[in-house]
């Protein structure tokens, strides 16, 4: 037995280069299938699985019809967009709106109607609260508005458990299934890497995967706790995290220590931001204080930054660099999320807009030009969802165009990036360097890729940040580099898909200005890789190297999460069940309050007069008369 291994020694030691080779062959088509796997689980399990439409209340018509209330923000008229359409002539196209806040109480708003609302026979001006029971009428139609109780969210809840269990029975997609596939994938490549470095590896190399391993079950384990079962959201962060870290192994191994502290910290933020936005109440009233904060950043980095590479826009305190812009989309998305009474009020949306524009100015002074746009793209975005109004947006197109070719004029390196557009392989050595040597890595992958760890892409400058696109083709293949890609876009339709069934409105425009940022960054970096659109220089989410991009991303997530209405999907929403307790206890608490308090003592009776006692003579003179 002791020659058998002894011999075997001596052969793996003599053919070690020949049996890495094959190793590596085998585990290149191994992590593309892996990846392929992990991509279509997720991608099925958010399409198969239906977004819940939660009924929180209805209109009762007079001809006994009934009109569900499945938003907490209803906007009622005889246009067909609305959430509560009811075709009659004296109603105006957006008439009313009946909106309830996170404490289960209910306000009917006019939005400007010609006939006006009137609850139980009175005119209301702006707005007034509404009971179950109360009757409304606008333009003549009346409407009996009334709550869910308990006892039916209750049987809500039971169903739709009901139908999910149904559901996951018949894909048998559960999410731990996905991540034990997602596990294997982590494996696989933190091998290949450690066999692609050989003698030059780094203890750092195995200890990040098995942190990351770790931290992605301990994130699973949370959700769980939190008696929360779908985790397709998050696996596709960790899915395009694992490559992230890979391509920080192949390129600077001795960094990723620090990335998996900054996952580390991302995932934190992901927890807190869902956590803070959870009430909606605190989220609405600390918003602008927030967004002050973001640009009270931006200023600071203007002032007190070093330009790099022509723009000012990291900051460094106490030894630590970061990107303020990247933490200011958390708050810009804060800025442009309404919802209750000041979803309608359109100084609220001019404030906005002003807002907007002195974030996009603060980033062209800085010469932050990529991420400018992307913050243009997120606020376009925004004020139509938010106005509805095509107008806004042309205007809004218009102003930024001028903008730009002012930045053009005044900025040469501006100047350069649009000249070099689509001319790359013109100047490979100039203005297209980065672009052409990224095109030429992408495509020496093929589909599958060289492997983990043995790209040349690495040794040119912004090969992890900027040219990540290319590094991941070369190296991992252009199958896994389209999943990770197909992925996102998966995550934005999921997202429009959720926004049709999302409880308020306040997590439908969040979640959407988010995924716009990080689809439109996701844009920028592929196409600027391969010149097909401008080279602009932003990170691909989730991928690129970087602690600030890294951790916003994340933070950005939970925007993404909240609009999720399946049961059980997010920890950011309270589910209708315990909503119901809380209403519940609220109501028994306030009758309570009100048998505690004293009742008016009755008043004091006057005590009834003295008879006076009369002499006999007095009495018989009365009697007489």
């Amino acid at each position: 037995m002791t020659e058998i291994l002894s011999g075997a020694g001596e052969f793996l030691s003599q053919n070690s280069a020949a049996v890495f080779s094959w190793m590596t062959l085998v585990l290149r088509y191994v992590l593309t299938a892996l990846a392929l796997i992990v991509v279509w689980r997720t991608c099925k399990s958010l399409l198969d699985t239906e977004d819940d439409m939660e009924q929180w209340g209805m209109l009762s018509l007079p001809n006994g019809a009934k009109i569900p209330l499945n938003h907490w923000e209803n906007i009622i008229g005889r246009s067909k967009t609305s959430d509560a359409y009811i075709e009659y002539p004296t109603l105006s196209r957006s008439h009313a709106a009946v909106i309830r806040d996170d404490k289960g109480s209910w306000h009917v708003h006019d939005l400007g109607s010609k006939s006006g609302v009137k609850v139980n026979g009175k005119e209301i001006a702006g707005r007034a609260p509404l009971k179950n029971g109360d009757i409304l009428n606008l333009g003549g139609v009346e409407l009996v508005f009334v709550t869910a109780d308990a006892a039916a969210v209750s049987m809500q809840e039971k169903e739709r458990a009901r139908q999910q269990k149904q559901r996951r029975r018949e894909t048998g997609l559960h999410p731990a299934g996905t991540l034990v596939y997602l596990t294997a994938f982590q494996v696989a490549l933190g091998l290949q890497l450690c066999i692609a470095q050989d003698e030059a590896l780094l203890p750092a190399v195995p200890l990040s995967f098995i942190l990351l391993i770790g931290i992605m079950w301990l994130c699973y384990l949370t959700t769980r706790l939190l008696r929360r079962s779908a985790f397709e959201v998050e696996t596709i962060a960790f899915f395009l995290c694992t490559i992230g870290l890979a391509v920080t192994a192949s390129a600077e191994p001795d960094r990723l220590l620090r990335q998996i502290g900054f996952l580390a910290a991302g995932v934190c933020l992901y927890f807190l931001v869902g956590w803070f936005i959870r009430d909606l109440d605190r989220a609405v009233r600390l918003r602008w204080p927030i967004a002050l904060f973001g640009l009270v950043m931006l200023g600071t980095t203007l002032v007190f930054s070093d330009a790099v590479l022509g723009a000012k826009n990291w900051l460094s305190i106490g030894g630590v660099s970061f990107q303020p812009s990247e933490f200011v989309k958390i708050a810009f998305v804060f800025a442009g999320a309404a919802t209750l009474d000041r979803l309608f009020a359109r100084r609220n949306l001019i404030l906005f807009i002003a807002y907007s524009g002195a974030c996009v100015m603060t980033l062209a002074l800085m010469g932050d030009f990529g991420t400018a746009l992307v913050f243009f793209v997120a606020y376009l975005l925004i004020s139509f969802i938010r106005s509805g109004d095509l107008a806004t947006v042309f205007l809004s197109v218009g102003g930024a165009g001028f903008a730009g070719f002012l930045a053009a004029t005044l900025k040469p390196e501006v100047a350069s990036r649009f000249l070099n557009w689509g001319h790359a392989w013109q100047a490979p050595n100039a203005g297209g360097y980065q672009q052409v040597r990224a095109m030429s890595a992408a495509a020496s992958g093929g589909l599958f890729g060289i492997g983990a760890g043995n790209g040349w892409l690495k040794t040119v400058f912004a090969a992890d940040t900027d040219m990540v696109f290319g590094m991941v083709c070369e190296e991992l293949g252009l199958l896994t580099a389209a999943a990770a890609v197909f992925a996102l876009f998966m995550t934005a339709f999921h997202v429009i898909r959720s926004s049709r069934s999302a409880r308020s409105t306040f997590y439908v425009i969040g979640a959407s200005a988010a995924v716009s940022i990080l689809l439109f960054q996701l844009i920028l970096n592929v196409f600027g890789s391969v010149d097909i659109l401008p080279f602009t220089g932003v990170t691909f989410p989730f991928v690129s190297r970087g602690g600030s991009s890294l951790i916003a991303s994340w933070g950005l997530l939970a925007f993404i999460k909240a609009v999720d209405t399946r049961r059980g999907a997010s920890f950011v929403l309270k589910t209708p069940k315990r909503i119901a307790k809380q209403e519940a206890r609220r109501s028994k608490n306030r009758a309570a309050s009100d048998r505690r308090v004293k009742k008016p003592a009755p008043p004091e009776q006057p005590e009834p007069p003295e008879i006076q006692e009369t002499e006999p003579d007095d009495y018989d003179s009365w009697f007489l008369e």
